[in-house]
């Protein structure tokens, strides 16, 4: 889940904001996660299949 949609129950702001100590250390904590923190691992499951796809059919082209 990415930030900009939580709220935070110690303040009851938007985490994205980081109106609070709580939020800051969350936004932060999600922030030094990466591009892939919040996804899923359904989703990224879903990736992993899209790009081995991508490379079985690749490598069919030009064989």
């Amino acid at each position: 889940m990415t930030y900009d949609r939580l709220v935070c129950a110690n303040c009851a702001a938007p985490v994205n904001e980081g109106r609070c100590p709580v939020c800051r250390a969350n936004r932060a904590r999600m922030e030094q996660e990466g591009p892939f923190g919040g996804l899923s691992p359904a989703a990224l499951i879903g990736l992993l299949v899209v790009l081995i796809a991508a490379v079985a059919l690749l490598a069919h082209q030009t064989a």
